[in-house]
């Protein structure tokens, strides 16, 4: 059964140097990545592999749960930059670390909103609430940020922005109205339901968006979390990705 985890803090004192055979593989996971790795998950168990299960929230959270000793095998951050955070922390292996996937950011708005057809369209009288991820943590935030800032636009554009936890927070703004557009990945643009995506941010000029992996090093599961790693990089798991709006790590 693939389910979300909490922490609980007497783990960290008992648990042994080494999980039992046969025991799940726990995978911190940026919440962006929600869907695809359950998917993935499954396609693991049915080819033998064992049971998978997931912490999904920010990258920025998972990143200060692992470097606070939480119990985790394997990390997928959904920017280098946490994970960055967590290999300086020596929570995790650089040695294993490999970029997995890649992505574009989106904007979307709520039906009936007025079109905003290209960046720009956010500073228009009638947006008057933009939710991003923070832009001084959460991954989708920052590249955001990036993206604004480089485009001239962050200073124009920052006193609409209402920042929130993590990138499915944004979706549920939008669509429960709260805001009148959000910034996101394009994978979670595709699957809202009350939103609609206006615009896909691509081109020269769109941030380099890579989601890194590495093995954490307190991982009691270590060689099931090496196969599972390499299960991610192979044919079957970049397939499901790929279906679900994700591509290949860019170069």
């Amino acid at each position: 059964m693939l389910r979300h985890i909490a922490w609980l803090p007497w783990l960290l004192v008992l648990s042994p140097a080494t999980a039992p055979a046969g025991a799940p593989l726990t995978v911190c996971a940026a919440v962006s990545l929600t869907e695809s790795l359950q998917a993935v998950a499954l396609a693991y168990a049915a080819d033998g592999g064992g049971q998978v299960r997931f912490n999904f929230a920010g990258s920025n959270t998972l990143a200060r749960q692992l470097i606070n000793g939480a119990p985790a095998d394997l990390f997928i951050s959904a920017d280098e930059e946490q994970m960055n955070v967590a290999s300086a922390a020596r929570a995790v292996d650089q040695l294993t670390r490999v970029e997995l996937i890649g992505n574009h950011l989106a904007v979307i708005a709520g039906s009936g909103r007025e079109p905003i057809s290209d960046i720009r369209a956010l500073l228009r009288p009638g947006v008057r609430r933009v939710a991003i991820g923070d832009p001084a943590a959460v991954p989708a935030g920052v590249y955001a940020r990036r993206y604004l800032e480089a485009l001239g636009l962050w200073n124009d554009v920052q006193s609409r922005l209402v920042p929130v936890g993590n990138v499915r927070a944004v979706v549920t703004a939008v669509e429960n109205g709260s805001v009148d557009a959000g910034i996101v990945y394009k994978t979670d643009a595709s699957i809202a339901t009350k939103a609609i995506t206006t615009f896909v941010i691509e081109g020269d000029t769109a941030p380099r968006i890579v989601y890194p992996a590495a093995i954490v090093n307190a991982s009691r599961n270590r060689a099931a979390a090496l196969r599972f790693l390499s299960f991610l990089r192979g044919r079957t798991a970049s397939d499901i990705f790929r279906r679900y709006g994700f591509s290949p790590a860019p170069r």
